[in-house]
């Protein structure tokens, strides 16, 4: 969502802070960014924020690098993503096949993984 002002971050505090099941709230205006901890359903903060604020909002795109399996991968590099994320491949179904590790590559990098030093020598 967009948050332009001190305005709107205090908007969204007020819309977050007295739903049940929030434990904090944290807004980064610069990445318009609103990171909700606690046991709340996502889809209700996003629909709770919506309409208190009467603002657009989406789920957050991206994700850390390390949790996609190819994050240079056409789809998942994002050059407006902040440092260390990449854009959420897994859930989209046209960019996920490109994203995610084939069998084949999950096999051949497990096979010369520390935790398991017979199967190397196997291949050998």
């Amino acid at each position: 969502m967009r948050i332009d002002c001190e305005g709107c971050e205090r908007k969204v505090r007020k819309a977050l802070e007295g739903m049940e099941g929030v434990s904090s709230v944290e807004v980064a205006p610069r990445q318009h960014k609103v990171t909700v901890a606690g046991y709340v359903d996502a889809g209700k903060v996003m629909r709770r924020v919506a309409r208190r604020t009467g603002k657009r909002v989406e789920p957050w795109p991206y994700v850390p690098y390390d949790v996609v399996a190819h994050p240079y991968a056409p789809g998942a590099y994002d050059k407006k993503a902040p440092p260390g994320y990449v854009r959420n491949v897994v859930a989209d179904p046209a960019a996920a096949p490109l994203a995610r590790a084939s069998s084949t590559e999950v096999r051949y990098t497990a096979a010369f993984s520390d935790e398991n030093p017979n199967a190397a020598c196997a291949v050998m």
